[in-house]
Order: C-alpha cells, then structure tokens, then sequence
C-alpha cells in the first residue's frame, strides 16, 4: 500500500527526490550528545573497586535509543569527600565544555545523594550556559538488589537532551521526578523517595512516553548569576551552627577566632537563638562578619525585618540582631553556599541581602 501511494505521488510530480527524503530522514534520527561527567557516589560504589563513567554509560541497556552518550571521569569519591576545590574545578570544567562544544546538549553529573544538593546547588549558581545540567545519584550502590542507579541514569540523560530542559538552571532527577537544585532537599535516609521539594512541589517528571515540566523556577540562575568563578581558586570559609535550646554562643565566637568570614545559624522556627547565641551574634557583628540567619525546621521563610528609625541612635540588642541578614527559605547548607560565594563580591550586609533575596 505504501509503494502505491509513493507511485502516485511520484506520477502527480508531488513526491520529494529521492536523495532529499532519505536525508531528511537522516537529520530526524541524529541523536541529541550528552555527556556524563562522573564524580563518584553510591551511584558507583562496589566493595573492590568503583565504577567508573563508562561504566555507568554502559548500565543503561536502552541510553542509545535516546542520546548519543559520553563518558568523562571527573573524579570517583564519596559524595562528603568533594570538597568546595572540586566544587570550583568542576563548575569550570562545565563551563568550559559548554564553550568549546556547541553542538552538546546538556551535562549529566552523576554524585552522591549526602551532599547532592550541595553540589546541584553550587552549580545552579556558578554554572554560566543555558544548557541543561542535571545532577544524579542512587540510593542504593550496584551490588544491592534493586540498584536504582541504571533508571536514574536514564531519566536524567532523557531530561538532559529535552529542549524544554533549557534555561530552567541545575536541575536534580531520581526516581523520574525533577526537581530545581535550588529547592530539592534529601528527606530520607534511606529510601529511594528521597530527593523532594517541600512546600512548591516537584518542576516536572520524566515519564515512559515524554519529559514534562508543570513550573519553572524564576529566581536568578546560570545565566543570570552574578558569581563567576572562572579566576576564583578559594571560597571563604562560612560555617554552619544550629541553634537549640541553651545554645551557647561561645561556638559563634569559636568560629569567627578560628577563621569563618561568615555565618549561617540554623536557627529555630522562623529565626530565634538562645540568649547567649544572640549576645554572641552582637559581637560577631560589631567585628563585621554577616550572619545569616535560616530556619532548621525545613520549610518556610525567615524574613527581612525593618530597621526602627531610631537604631543609629539607640544600638541596643536587638538593632544588632535586625542586622543579621534573613536566609529566606534556603536550607541553612544552601545558605552557606550563597553566602561563600556573596563574600567573594562583597561584605556589605544590604548588598547580601538583596543576593539572598534575589537567589
């Protein structure tokens, strides 16, 4: 039946030649390039030696029918042992893939799930393309009964090369959810449900039939960063305190003595400290380190608080603690990273703000 309706075509002068119907079938099979860049994780951990990025490429039976797979080794770590250096080299190393290769759709890095959204968050930011990043993991390593390493592979290569994929920042994908690195947070321990975004909901999923997005993010990312990190070879050190109750603040102080230009204080509900965290915070701030303030419960915003029109005359207690810089909804972690990166800018508390405002 196909022939005859070929046959007819070509007699009605409606057919295309020949040599132009087999090309343009050609250019509707190329495959979309994407590459992964390993750096180690569950994803890729056996008892005697780990697996490397070609081999993560070659777990995935069916990868070849969706892109035309690379593999490069980054490096091949537990996730906690990727430090803020390799955070650095591999952020550069992205964007200099991006620069040189045009014709590569997107990046896969594949991390492990401790500190991936560190990692995916660190990009978010310093990443400079539009192109998608997605970063990886399992929960579970190769020679545990029912790996999911391979299936997140696979969605993560198939968000990659999805052109709606483009412009939305870093985005985190396991068990076929994604997932903003800005926003997706490990809830669990142990569970393959992990990764989740509370309060705003997942962006998109990667289901059987078609790669699908409900929302997009609008705080900055990427291409709208401010933070370059191409000449940068060391971020300041920001440290994390969590704050309960009976806190003392001689940690706060401990920090700053031992060399934090910065901190985040996980503070309780939406920003309290104990009494001795507060009168430590006052000194920390009268030797102009910013301390931003974030909330340990997980959920919710600590908020920007106004200036009384008095405070220049009356510097009491509580003006100090109005200058602390509110952390938003940002885990305190995240927190830190924004914060690491602000002070490679500036130490001006209005200015880390408006970043954390904007971010």
């Amino acid at each position: 039946m196909r022939k005859s309706w070929i046959a007819l075509l070509l007699c009605l002068g409606l057919a295309p030649p020949v040599a132009a119907a087999t090309q343009t079938a050609e250019l509707s099979t190329e495959l979309p390039t994407v590459r992964l860049i390993a750096t180690g994780g569950t994803i890729s951990s056996r008892p005697a030696s780990r697996l490397t990025a070609e081999n993560l490429v070659a777990l995935v039976p069916t990868l070849d029918e969706h892109v035309q797979a690379e593999a490069e080794q980054f490096s091949n770590l537990p996730s906690s042992d990727l430090a803020v250096m390799g955070w650095l080299a591999l952020a550069r190393r992205i964007n200099e893939l991006f620069d040189e290769r045009p014709d590569l759709t997107g990046v896969v890095v594949s991390s492990g799930t401790d500190t991936l959204e560190e990692t995916a968050y660190f990009l978010h930011l310093t990443v400079r393309h539009t192109r998608p990043v997605v970063v990886v993991g399992s929960m579970r390593p190769p020679t545990s009964l029912g790996y999911d390493g391979a299936a997140n592979l696979l969605q993560a290569f198939r968000v990659a090369a999805e052109p709606s994929s483009r412009d939305l920042g870093v985005l985190v994908v396991l068990n076929a959810e994604i997932n903003s690195a800005r926003e997706a947070t490990k809830t669990h321990a142990q569970r393959l449900h992990t990764f989740e975004t509370r309060g705003y909901g997942i962006l998109g999923v990667a289901d059987s039939d078609r790669v699908i997005y409900y929302r997009r993010p609008y705080r900055r990312h990427t291409t709208r960063s401010e933070f370059d990190v191409s000449n940068i070879e060391l971020l300041p050190r920001v440290d994390v305190l969590l704050s309960y109750q009976d806190a003392p603040g001689d940690l706060i102080l401990a920090a700053v003595e031992r060399g934090a230009a910065g901190l985040v204080i996980a503070a309780s509900g939406a920003g309290s400290m104990s009494p001795s965290q507060r009168d430590a915070v006052k000194r920390v701030l009268d030797r102009s380190v910013p301390i931003v303030v974030t909330s340990r419960t997980g959920g919710g915003r600590v908020v920007t608080l106004p200036t009384p029109s008095n405070a220049a005359r009356e510097p009491d207690d509580n003006y100090f603690l109005l200058r602390r810089i509110a952390g938003e909804d940002l885990s305190p972690v995240k927190a830190r990273i924004l914060l690491m990166l602000a002070l490679t800018q500036t130490r001006d508390e209005h200015e880390i703000q408006r970043m954390f405002e904007e971010y």
